[in-house]
């Protein structure tokens, strides 16, 4: 296999194989992030219910995230992935069946509500899962040596449907509804259960087989927070997606700010995603193991920038320009945070590290969707971007100073070691 090659990881099938599933998995679920949103505001009218949305997601992701990554370590990945998809086949029938016309017409307006409520908990539940599955099996379909190229990939396809499935649900709610809109996502949810048995089972290597449960917890933890690194470098992504983000009020921005309707949801969702594909793809020619700690630095700075000019525009051709350069800069600090917990993050310990990242991470988008309702409330949504994007910029500055390990981290090195080991 030839060195810096930018296809390494997908010259292996069963990688291939995952991609297809997440591409499949994480179109739908963009898609359902965006027919929910619209779908209870349009109900309510209220911005608090876009945050309540957020926080039922958020409490079981991050609560259960820790417990999630134990059993992960302990469980065989292929078939905990299936179970997984399975039970997100649940919620998604659910959701197309509450958005029906005998359901809507039987059923009052806060039933309906609140059942969309439950299952969005439900799917809070499967996230906490998702995460450390997801992260601890890609580990298992590709050698060591191609981990930052596998790392780009698997983002690049996070993103790429990200981008698509936004896109593809603001202009479904116009052109064919919520409900047929769900039914679609169903399909594909469907369709990635079927695929993902094409993968083989996988060996399980945790070796702490006599750990008791607080054990095993405790180890995960204490690796995360005794690595300046990988510490720094969730912490970051974190602060991000906490206070930079705003895609849970892009409804808001849509409907009364930009006056853009579902289509320009769409558009809105669709901008930031494909700023940050295009990126990924493009450090799969462009390694980013050289300056990795600086690169991760500038890239959540710009990130921040642009969220502050995005919160201040009223033009949509302003907003959607400022949207894709902020995914530019977040396809960058993706891939390299990513790279960062491929390279150094133990084979048996995996789930819980995976576990972790979801909390800090993962969770971060559910909490961060309700900072954003309740900023927004207060604020207004313009002024609520502003704030978060300026949070965004003084905490980079401070972790910048602070953490000198993070800053000169430097990760060819550690491409070379697992280079030397594979031969």
């Amino acid at each position: 296999m030839a060195k810096n090659d930018p296809y390494a990881a997908l010259r292996i099938r069963e990688f291939n194989i995952f991609l297809l599933v997440r591409f499949a998995l994480v179109f739908g679920w963009s898609m359902q992030f965006v027919v929910i949103e619209w779908q209870v505001y349009s109900m309510t009218n209220n911005k608090l219910s876009l945050a309540i949305i957020g926080l039922c997601e958020f409490l079981p992701a991050f609560f259960l995230a820790p417990f999630a990554g134990h059993i992960v370590d302990k469980k065989e990945k292929r078939n905990l992935f299936a179970l997984c998809i399975t039970l997100f086949s649940l919620i998604s029938f659910g959701l197309f069946w509450l958005t029906s016309n005998t359901i809507e017409a039987t059923w009052q307006m806060p039933t309906i509500l609140y059942s969309i409520y439950a299952l969005v908990f439900f799917g809070g539940v499967l996230r906490a899962f998702f995460g450390p599955t997801i992260f601890s099996l890609i580990a298992l379909l590709v050698p060591k040596k191609i981990y930052p190229n596998a790392a780009t990939w698997s983002s690049s396809t996070w993103k790429g449907a990200s981008v698509f499935g936004a896109l593809s649900a603001g202009f479904l709610i116009a052109w064919i509804g919520v409900h047929h809109t769900l039914g679609i996502i169903f399909f594909l949810v469907m369709l990635s259960l079927v695929l993902v048995f094409l993968i083989n089972k996988k060996p399980i290597l945790n070796s702490g087989n006599k750990e008791t449960v607080k054990e095993s917890l405790q180890a995960g933890l204490s690796f995360v927070f005794n690595d300046k690194v990988v510490l720094g470098a969730l912490t970051l992504d974190m602060i991000a997606v906490l206070f930079g983000g705003a895609v849970a009020i892009f409804t808001v921005f849509a409907k009364d700010i930009l006056d853009a309707g579902p289509k320009g949801l769409g558009i809105l969702n669709a901008a930031l995603s494909s700023g940050s594909i295009l990126t990924m793809l493009a450090t799969t020619y462009i390694p980013i193991t050289k300056n990795t700690g600086k690169k991760l630095l500038v890239s959540i700075f710009g990130f921040g920038i642009c969220m502050i000019v995005f919160g201040a525009s009223k033009l949509m051709w302003l907003s959607v320009l400022m949207l894709f350069l902020a995914g530019v800069f977040d396809g960058i600090s993706m891939v390299v945070r990513q790279t960062i917990l491929q390279l150094k993050t133990p084979d048996h310990m995996r789930g819980r590290v995976g576990a972790v990242n979801s909390m800090f991470v993962g969770s971060s988008n559910e909490l961060g969707a309700v900072e954003s309702g309740i900023a927004a409330k207060l604020l207004g949504a313009p002024l609520a971007v502003i704030f978060g994007g300026t949070a965004t910029l003084i905490i980079v500055a401070i972790i910048g100073v602070k953490n000198q390990p993070l800053r000169d981290l430097d990760l060819t090195k550690d491409v070379e070691e697992h280079e030397k080991e594979e031969h």
